[in-house]
């Protein structure tokens, strides 16, 4: 049965100005299930994804050969490699597991203050095991998120797992805290905030430090990762659409009416692809922006060595493509 909404007002930022995005050649490799929404890189090119259906995929660098790791029995979204390279694995509806190299499944974090997690979203790790993790609500899961945007109130939080097992909440009330990227220093955390058109940033080595808005992203951030090259990659899942931005505002009646909709009238992510990339001061580094009738709606970027590599929950392939060079360089 589909869970009700009560919706909360919101006024959008403006529109960003007019852009002009670099267009990109991607290249696509099929996968035999959907939803393929994180990917990571491994030593040998080859890239980790999870599906729709639990399974965790090998796929090799040339994409010719995929292989079934492990079924978490739950829903994976972000991974990440551990200090001793096992994969951290944030399931939106276990918690965070680890996979080691023989496919092994463990439950490390499934609760928060005895609350089950409900939409654990995206992770990354330092040196030492430490932990940054995102609960994106705790008012809809996985298969309701669109019900949290047009909702909007708010109720995600950022999180920190030490090695010895203590949880921080590092800050909450957030609207849709989603994809984590440490800065190449480890001492600043960031994340994208999808239902604000966001990218933060909070100074880890200040106690209660305030988050503090990094970059106004032109559209739904999700995954986000730091890449070989230093830059914070970002993806964009679909534009900013126009009729959410209108509704947000108004009545709360006006969304309700929305998510009663059947799916198929339900606003829909735009059929592009974009990806963004950031400095570690908010400077837009790349824009770019790609079409492929096989893939859209990016939920996941990773940049390793000369390529990106996309995973997207609206389709059932990675897409990828050449690290662009810097602009002007």
């Amino acid at each position: 049965m589909k869970s009700s909404i009560a919706p909360v007002r919101w006024t959008p930022p403006p529109a960003p100005p007019a852009r002009h995005p670099k267009n990109v050649d991607v290249e696509t490799v099929a996968l035999p299930g959907g939803g393929p929404e994180d990917t990571l890189i491994d030593d040998d090119g080859s890239v980790l994804t999870g599906l729709y259906d639990g399974r965790i995929l090998r796929v090799s660098a040339d994409g010719k050969t995929i292989s079934t790791l492990a079924d978490t029995g739950g829903r994976p979204l972000g991974l990440e490699w551990l200090p001793d390279g096992k994969v951290l694995i944030c399931d939106a509806n276990r918690g965070l597991l680890t996979m080691d190299k023989d496919g092994r499944i463990a439950t490390l974090l499934a609760e928060i203050d005895g609350r089950p997690m409900r939409f654990c979203n995206n992770a990354d790790v330092t040196e030492d095991g430490t932990i940054y993790f995102t609960d994106s609500s705790t008012r809809f899961g996985i298969d309701e998120w669109m019900a949290d945007l047009l909702e909007h109130s708010a109720t995600g939080s950022v999180y920190r797992l030490t090695p010895d097992g203590v949880v921080t909440r590092l800050t909450t009330g957030r609207a849709f805290p989603n994809g984590v990227a440490l800065s190449a220093d480890r001492r600043t955390l960031f994340w994208a905030e999808t239902a604000t058109y966001s990218l933060f940033k909070l100074d880890l080595t200040v106690d209660d430090a305030e988050p503090e808005q990094l970059a106004s992203i032109p559209g739904l951030p999700d995954n986000i990762a730091r890449g070989s090259d230093g830059l914070i990659w970002v993806a964009v899942g679909s534009p900013r659409n126009a009729l959410l931005d209108l509704l947000l505002p108004k009545h709360p009646v006006l969304r309700k009416g929305v998510w009663a909709l059947p799916d198929a009238l339900k606003p829909k992510a735009a059929d592009i692809i974009e990806i963004q990339a950031y400095d570690e001061t908010g400077a837009v580094v790349h824009d770019l922006r790609a079409k492929h009738p096989s893939f859209h709606m990016p939920t996941g970027v990773r940049e390793r060595d000369g390529k990106v590599w996309l995973g997207s929950i609206g389709t059932s392939s990675l897409a990828t493509f050449k690290t662009p060079s810097r602009p002007g360089v």
